[in-house]
């Protein structure tokens, strides 16, 4: 079976290098958003949606524009794979697997893709990028795989080169043979069937009054001043450093729980409708909107839709797989006698079954009413097909798992 797999590595560019990055980087988000400028004319005009191919002639014209002529000063490739990305995001959108495409904002996702072109010479660490030249990088891990595409992208002030590559493995076999069912929560970030459970990092609550201190030493300076920039930097520095330590736990948690079990059964959680803002409207406001704040970054803290995504590509690429249940009444139900009711779980830690008078941890609870589901799933024989691309950060995409 063929792999897909990327390998992130830092660049260290020069000075020259830097600033022709950031100028191909404001290259694709202007022909992303010239092109969705047109998608969205057209539309309104009630003529048919752009094609790939006509985006391309538009682009043509653009390069050899007097006005958008300086967008011949960037290699064809990655605008050419930006026009993609949009055809890629209205595709995704009228399939209903995500919103409609937005405008790109500059310093947010900057980024350009060469699907071919580039030379990779892992001896020097180095690496050859069409109108770039060689660049050095940090060799961090060994690359597997013919090279298929170079992503570059530029985060907190740092550029990165993500080099997806494919590869010819023999189909996996699970090392294990156990199932485990995994409950989600705040208190406890994963509490697992088997009565282990993982504590949560709270990267985010961490660093959240160093963060806020920041900001307020920014908001005091003159905007795009010499000390904004500089405060502005430092921001930036701390929200990398939250993001890497939830990267860094949940692959770490995830490697675990998926090395361990050939079987994992998962809530089939709606994240983003669990985070939705309270607030309300201006006619009708919302309830608990400060509570529920909390919980909303309380449960963004925690990276669960993340969490199932890798641990979906690492059951998929170790031979395992991957269930999602209905979470209704997964913590109300009794794993005893199978009586459902609000009263069993007293509070947000406790269960008690006002039937049969069983108590435990209700997350515990949780967890094992979770894995009955998974059993039930299997026991009907009934296939389970995950809708969501198992990508390895920042591949293309991934064989979905079916179990």
């Amino acid at each position: 079976m063929k792999r897909l797999q990327a390998f992130k590595y830092e660049l260290m560019p020069d000075g020259e290098q830097q600033r022709t990055m950031r100028r191909f980087a404001g290259s694709c988000r202007f022909v992303f958003n010239k092109a969705l400028a047109l998608q969205q004319a057209h539309y309104a005009e009630g003529k048919k949606k752009l094609s790939y191919a006509d985006l391309c002639k538009h682009l043509t014209e653009w390069r050899k524009n007097s006005e958008t002529q300086w967008l011949s000063e960037t290699h064809s490739q990655p605008l050419q794979q930006t026009l993609k990305d949009l055809e890629r995001a209205y595709k995704n959108f009228f399939e209903k697997r995500a919103d409609f495409p937005r405008f790109k904002k500059k310093g947010q996702s900057d980024s350009f893709r060469y699907p071919q072109g580039c030379k990779l010479d892992q001896a020097n660490s180095r690496i050859f990028l069409p109108k770039l030249g060689w660049m050095r990088y940090r060799n961090s891990r060994e690359l597997m795989g013919a090279v298929k595409n170079v992503t570059v992208s530029g985060k907190q002030g740092k550029w990165y080169i993500s080099i997806q590559t494919e590869r010819e493995i023999d189909a996996p076999v699970h090392p294990s043979t156990a199932i485990v069912g995994i409950d989600m929560g705040i208190a406890r970030f994963a509490t697992l069937s088997d009565g282990s459970y993982f504590a949560p990092l709270n990267s985010f609550k961490r660093q959240e009054i160093a963060l806020a201190k920041a900001q307020r030493a920014m908001s005091r300076k003159q905007k795009f001043s010499h000390n904004w920039k500089k405060a502005k930097a430092r921001i930036q520095k701390i929200h990398a450093r939250i993001g890497n330590a939830r990267r860094d736990y949940l692959h770490k948690t995830t490697a675990t729980i998926s090395q361990n079990h050939a079987m994992i059964v998962i809530e089939d959680l709606q994240v983003k409708n669990m985070s939705k803002s309270a607030k309300g409207t201006i006619e009708a406001k919302g309830r608990n909107v400060k509570a529920k704040s909390g919980l909303n970054r309380s449960i963004l803290d925690q990276g669960w839709f993340e969490f199932r995504r890798q641990l979906e590509y690492k059951q998929a690429w170790l031979g395992g797989g991957v269930i999602a249940v209905n979470p209704r009444n997964t913590s109300r139900t009794c794993p005893c006698c199978g009586r459902i009711a609000k009263e069993n779980r007293t509070t947000q830690a406790k269960f008690e079954c006002v039937e049969c008078g069983y108590a435990n941890n209700a997350d515990l609870v949780g967890a094992m009413n979770i894995l009955a589901a998974g059993h039930a799933v299997l026991a009907c024989g009934e296939r389970v097909q995950q809708d969501r691309s198992m990508k390895h950060e920042p591949a293309e995409g991934i064989t979905p798992v079916m179990v």
